[in-house]
Order: C-alpha cells, then structure tokens, then sequence
C-alpha cells in the first residue's frame, strides 16, 4: 500500500445533540491527530449571512492542515451540501461536485426524540447553548444527496462502537484515496 502524505480531513456532522464533539474527540485520539470543533470558530452572531464566512475559516483551517500532510477531524453540523461542499473545498485538489476527495464526512444519525432528550439532558446538566425547541429546525435543513458517499453511522450505538465503526469506514476508503490520487479514477 503506498503512503498517504497528502492528509485527510474528516467531518462528523448532524444535528445538535448527535455527539459530534463526544465521537469527534474520540476519533482524533484514536487516531492521534486533532480535533476542531467548528462552534469554537463560531461568531457570536448566528445568522445565515455569518454562515459562509464561517465555513470559509474553517475551510481554510483544514486546507492548511492537508496541506501539511495531517490528519484533523473536524466536528461541524454541516447540515446543508453547499456547506459541505464549501469544506471539501479544502483539498486543493477537489473537483466541484464530484464528492470525491481528502476531506471525507461522517453523519451520526438519530431519530429526533433521541436526539431532543439529549439536548435536554445537556442544558440541564448547563452543557448545552441550543434549545431542545429549536431542534426540528435543524432537522428540516439537513440535505444529504445520496451521491455524496456520506457515511451514516447509528448515533444511538455506543460510542466506543460508533467509533470503530468510523475507523473501519476509513481504512476501507484509504486504499481507495490513494488510488484515486495515482490513477484520477473517482470511484467510492
């Protein structure tokens, strides 16, 4: 197997309360590189206007770690394609629209009553900024084109599950990055 010196990105996204920080943070131990958590590069503001920007930084951010041959895992809700596809920019080698590349996304799924209990728990226990009220809203936006080659994973599984299940995911398209690097072929 050749070596991959270009870097890898990978995106957990969905809603809140999926575990996207919880999952994100383990993965990047596991595979001993960092974690970002997008709501940290966040401004205060949080209109659709402020969106873009945001994602732009972020994409920049991951751009200079592939560059630099690293492996960073980002957690970002990343709820609509042109999001995503404004982060997958990142890959200087991306091709608009071909949803193949070195930044990869990861959705931790569940059904909403999971997901607003969740929310719940964590404002209680004061570890949360969003209401549990505006979950459906989030919901309605996530976009998930089926060409995309997302890997959906149960969020209601453990996460130490959740986890290998996302590094077996990895392995299994590593061989298939590489190759599409040497060869141009863009098949998932």
């Amino acid at each position: 197997m050749a070596i991959d010196r270009k870097g890898r990105a990978v995106v957990i996204m969905g809603v809140s309360g999926a575990g996207k920080t919880t999952i994100g943070d383990m993965l990047a131990k596991v595979l001993n590189c960092s974690f970002l958590d997008a709501d940290d590069f966040h401004p205060l503001s949080n209109k659709d206007e402020d969106r873009i920007p945001w994602l732009e930084m972020l994409r920049d951010v991951l751009k200079d770690k592939l560059e630099d041959g690293k492996t960073v895992i980002l957690g970002c809700s990343s709820l609509q394609k042109h999001y995503r596809e404004i982060l997958r920019s990142a890959d200087a080698d991306y091709v608009l629209g071909s949803y193949a590349g070195r930044v990869q996304f990861v959705l931790l799924d569940a059904q909403a009553n999971v997901l607003a209990a969740r929310l719940e728990k964590r404002a209680a226990e004061g570890k949360h900024f969003m209401p549990a009220a505006l979950l459906q809203s989030q919901l309605e936006l996530l976009n998930i084109d089926e060409g995309e080659g997302i890997f959906k994973v149960d969020a209601t599984l453990s996460p130490l599950v959740i986890v290998s299940k996302i590094q077996a995911f990895l392995h299994s398209n590593s061989d298939q990055i590489i190759d599409e690097q040497s060869t141009g072929n863009k098949d998932f």
